[in-house]
């Protein structure tokens, strides 16, 4: 312990020094605002007992923020304390700050939770048909842009990152929480009981320049940060976290969204960390809206489930999503990219790359016969297209299975480029050997071998440029 403390103590020292320039990030594509007017939950009644209900005070607070629009925008101010809530609504040019010791907490009266209309890229609820719940923080009503979150935290910076990878845990600075008290959500779930899909924790649609930073959100209902149909979001310095065996307890979920940067973040939960959607089956592919441009890097977490995945409802089309420096323990699959027939819409431009996995039931796994449909109006011939998958420098340790890459026979996988990727085994040095069918792309310094489908050639083809 007191060698822990002395190794600390010169890392302190020498970060202390580091300067953040030098760390790649993504988060510049939206500006932090400084805002003129302040406001306090207090000055409108919000007790944070942890007894009262607000809803009627965050409610006010944000209905003042809306219509008096001050230049500039407003900081809606959540001291230290425990403030029950229903869902409420945010709006445009805020920023909600929650100090140290502060909780909003969603309130268990699930009876009265509100109801909405399905998302119309997915048909219906996610979980049951018809409607769902509100989303406990939510953009129901307002116009973008929209900033979630603390400024600064700690007077100084955030977290400790060198050469791209987090190097201190992440809870070295001040957080407010934002806790859905998912339990009872749960127990429906489980006793089949559920008259509609869960509440997220957070849901903005169509809207833009969204940051969320320095929170810490817990036992989530379902998903945790759902921005769909949005553009231009940063979610940066978040812990989330939620019982491995809470259901469908997503991480972060952009769906439909483009330009969207995660980083510097620690997930465990239930279910995927982070997983890119776009739409499900037959509503998401007339809708047409593609998730684009997403930059997951430097995530640290852990889940039963995905590490990192796109799908597997991606109707509307995935591209452009680059994933790099990650950090898995104890997970289901480590990355795992899923789709299925009906799906139709395709995944392409996918790069994964400096992953370490420990523990992982399964290292890697592309396929296409993963999820559920909406209803038995899906086109089975709406078949995924899936190409230009490269993954790259990732190495694993008591990985059970190297993993599983199935394409489909009238569909085949294309571009599948493996380089420089060490799985090691629970009981030898290797996992059991990558299995494939229907693919077609390269492999290069791939342990154990893959299978014979991806040739051994670093220049083969589509694969020529990412090796």
């Amino acid at each position: 312990m007191f060698r822990f403390l002395i190794t600390l103590s010169i890392l302190l020292s020498y970060f202390n020094c580091f300067s953040l320039a030098s760390v790649v990030t993504c988060s510049g594509i939206v500006p932090m605002r400084y805002r003129n007017d302040k406001i306090s939950i207090t000055d409108f009644g919000g007790v944070g007992d942890g007894k009262t209900l607000n809803t009627k005070a965050f409610l006010e607070a944000i209905y003042r923020i809306q219509h008096l629009r001050r230049s500039g925008g407003t900081l809606l101010f959540i001291p230290p304390g425990v403030y029950l809530t229903g869902s409420f609504n945010l709006t445009s040019h805020m920023t909600l700050y929650l100090a140290k010791g502060a909780v909003i907490k969603a309130t268990q009266d699930t009876w009265n939770w509100p109801l909405i209309a399905p998302l119309p890229s997915y048909g219906r609820g996610r979980e049951r048909p018809g409607g769902r719940n509100l989303s406990i923080l939510n953009n129901l009503f307002w116009d973008p842009p929209l900033e979630l979150g603390t400024r600064v935290l700690c007077g100084r910076k955030a977290l400790f990152i060198f050469n791209n990878m987090l190097l201190l845990p992440y809870d070295v600075c001040e957080n407010g929480t934002i806790d859905g008290q998912g339990a009872i959500w749960w127990n429906m779930w489980r006793q089949r009981t559920l008259p509609f899909t869960r509440p997220n924790l957070i849901e903005f649609m169509n809207s833009r320049s969204i940051i969320i930073s320095n929170v810490i959100f817990q036992n989530s209902p379902f998903w945790n940060i759902h921005p769909v149909y949005c553009s231009n979001v940063v979610i940066r310095y978040v812990t989330i976290l939620a019982p491995a065996d809470s259901p469908n307890t997503d991480g972060i979920d952009p769906d439909s969204s483009s330009n969207v940067c995660i980083e510097d973040s620690y997930i465990s939960t239930g279910d995927d960390l982070v997983a890119v959607k776009s739409g499900w089956d037959e509503y998401g592919i007339a809708y047409g809206h593609p998730s684009s441009g997403i930059t997951i890097r430097r995530v640290t977490g852990s889940s039963p489930f995905s590490g990192i995945a796109v799908g597997s409802e991606t109707s509307g089309g995935v591209e452009n999503v680059l994933a790099e420096h990650i950090n898995l323990y104890n997970v289901g699959v480590g990355i795992h990219v899923k789709t299925n027939i009906g799906r139709g819409g395709f995944i392409r431009n996918i790069t994964v790359s400096d992953v370490y996995m420990e523990n992982a039931r399964k290292g890697i796994k592309i396929a296409g016969d993963v999820g559920d449909h909406p209803d038995d109006k899906f086109n089975p011939n709406a078949l995924p297209v899936v190409n230009g998958i490269t993954i790259k420098d990732v190495w694993g340790t008591k990985v059970q299975q190297s993993g599983l890459i199935q394409g489909l026979k009238n569909s085949p996988f294309t571009g599948i480029c493996l380089s420089n990727i060490n799985l090691h085994g629970v009981a030898g040095p290797t996992s059991p050997p990558l299995k494939c069918s229907d693919v077609s792309g390269s492999a290069y310094q791939v342990k154990p071998w893959p299978c014979s489908e991806l040739s051994g050639s670093q220049q083969t083809g589509a694969c020529s440029n990412h090796f």
